[in-house]
């Protein structure tokens, strides 16, 4: 986030400069804190996206793809990723 954005707008912000689509985001659906080993820490908040405007490009993704949810836990995530992906991979969000 920048200095003053408040979490939507940066990940609505985010999706227009990563994904090039105007995005609708709804509600938080989970928020994570994780803690690494070499003592760094994230908090990552989750939201729905119901609607969106534009065509999805790939501007700084080695690779994009639509997957089945149960099929997400095959992918490589990051370590603070992972527990949000085994729920969302057993229907336990949106």
């Amino acid at each position: 986030m920048e200095t003053g954005e408040q979490p939507r707008d940066a990940l609505r912000r985010e999706l227009e400069e990563e994904l090039g689509i105007d995005a609708k985001i709804g509600e938080e659906v989970a928020r994570i804190q994780h803690k690494y080993k070499d003592g760094g820490a994230v908090e990552l908040r989750f939201y729905v996206v119901h609607h969106f405007q534009g065509e999805i490009e790939n501007r700084i993704f080695r690779d994009i793809q639509w997957a089945d949810r149960k099929k997400l836990p095959t992918f490589d995530f990051l370590e603070a990723d992972l527990e949000l992906v085994k729920r969302l991979a057993g229907g336990k969000l949106v």
